[in-house]
């Protein structure tokens, strides 16, 4: 029976970055990992698949270039399934070629297979052969990761009816589809395959979608969505959903009502993946999702040397809060301290148009009884945004009327996932609207709208009392 001082279950974001953090500290570590290869569902169902289909699907379809060249504009006329999953599988092979380099370099085991807890200090790992290893550990972390959640009611197939982990591998391309659940993933897939032109209707139980986001920020999102041809179909409860003579998805809403679509995602919540690891032996218990409780300092379970990170514990569930969390949870095994991440981090969503955020939105800084001024600025505006065909996307910050400082920033459009670090880095770095004024930026660049939103916000604001050596001009 093998002993390691730290012992990693999953090799997603989380994992990996815990199992590194370990092996640099000097510690013996071992990862399991029950996929066919390293990466979790980050890598091969998830974040990487995903985005990697939005790009692809962007590049193709001429997406981009439609405000030069009218919407008719395509890249490549008859696109199929096989041309999205040939980039996604080179992708994705990268993607493992890095990560089993690093493991190997900072010489940390890895093992496929299926762990489950003996007692709080052994576990079994049982292979695809039905081998079994015994191993014990001085710590623990739980990085197993979430699954799609998949009710009775819903008749999946893997062809026409699939869930979230599933509709990377398409054989075909549908003519319409249909999506439930309005969440991120549910979102970010909808608006990818109306960038392919497939007729998309986004269902949703509740009256809206997103509600973590800026409610401006989410209305010109809806906004550009329906102008593009979506059907959003809001306080739809699904009832049943049928598979027709003719090959198509009924769904039928309660009260009345119904959706057809050649093909059908359900995309409403996930499950964390627990179920296997004989929580009970270790003195652990999940939630009715299968998700552990943590200490959100430390990542300890209620089990001390047990750690979970990732998606497993909750909200955020980002790749890149999660690689935080194996982080702070590897230094914290091990006695070493680690730094805090700072107060506001960036939630991306990956959608067509993408958005991103950071920091309060108006509704938090009103609810808090902050004096606020708030400025927008259109990407049409800049020349940048001229030169790309822009006319769509806004960014918006939001100022504290007393001190000036940054609260939040919020953005839709082109490129805004890669914007907001701008935002990010002034936020919490507490910095305050005169940075934007008085800074310059590259010309011409996506970037200036934040010039142009911090004069907005000058412009609405007491001028002298604010910043009396800016003249406001612009």
């Amino acid at each position: 029976m093998e002993h390691y001082d730290f012992i990693v279950i999953g090799s997603g974001p989380s994992g990996r970055r815990a199992a590194i953090q370990a092996a640099k500290l000097g510690r013996s570590v071992l990862v399991v990992e029950r996929g066919r290869k390293v990466g979790g569902v980050s890598v091969h169902t998830g974040t990487i698949p995903s985005k990697t289909l939005r790009e692809t699907v962007l590049n193709l379809s001429g997406w981009r270039e439609r405000g030069f060249y009218g919407r008719a504009y395509r890249v490549k006329k008859d696109i199929t399934a096989s041309d999205l999953r040939d980039r996604l599988h080179l992708t994705l092979s990268h993607e493992v070629e890095v990560l089993e380099h690093q493991f190997a370099r900072n010489r940390v085991s890895v093992l496929r297979g299926e762990a489950r807890f003996v007692d709080a200090h052994s576990i079994e790992v049982t292979g695809d052969e039905g081998d079994i290893h015994h191993f014990t550990g001085a710590n623990f972390l739980i990085a197993t990761g979430t699954h799609p959640f998949r009710p009775d009611y819903i008749p999946f197939d893997g062809k026409t009816v699939l869930d979230s982990d599933e509709i990377i591998e398409l054989a075909t391309l549908p003519r319409s589809i249909a999506v439930i659940g309005a969440g991120v993933i549910g979102v970010e897939y909808a608006t990818i395959f109306n960038a392919l032109d497939v007729k998309v209707t986004l269902i949703e139980p509740r009256d809206s979608m997103l509600d973590f986001l800026d409610k401006e920020l989410l209305s010109d999102f809806t906004y550009q969505l329906r102008d593009s041809g979506m059907v959003l179909r809001f306080g739809h409860k699904v009832e049943t959903v049928t598979k027709t003579p003719d090959d198509y998805c009924k769904i039928e809403f309660e009260g009345g009502g119904h959706v057809r679509a050649q093909m059908l995602l359900f995309a409403a919540g996930r499950m964390g993946s627990t179920r296997a690891l004989n929580l009970e032996a270790c003195g652990l218990s999940t939630d009715h999702r299968g998700r552990l409780a943590v200490d959100p300092k430390t990542l300890q379970t209620a089990v001390p040397h047990i750690y979970a990170a990732g998606d497993v514990i909750g909200f955020p569930s980002l790749a890149s809060t999660s690689m935080e969390q194996g982080r702070v949870a590897a230094c914290h095994a091990f006695g070493f301290s680690a730094v805090e991440p700072p107060e506001y981090f960036p939630y991306g969503i990956y959608s067509v148009p993408e958005m991103s955020m950071v920091g309060m939105t108006e509704r938090e800084v009103a609810e808090r009884h902050i004096p606020y001024e708030v400025g927008t600025a259109r990407f049409r505006e800049t020349s940048r945004g001229h030169i790309m065909g822009l006319d769509k996307g806004m960014l918006k910050m939001i100022f504290s009327l007393k001190t000036r400082r940054l609260l939040g920033c919020h953005i839709v459009g082109e490129g805004a996932t890669e914007l907001i670090h701008i935002g990010q880095a002034v936020l919490n770095l507490k910095g305050t609207l005169d940075y934007f004024v008085e800074n310059t930026f590259n010309y011409p660049t996506l970037a200036e709208a934040y010039k142009v939103a911090a004069l907005d916000a000058y412009n609405r604001m007491a001028g002298p009392d604010v910043a009396p050596h800016i003249s406001g001009e612009e």
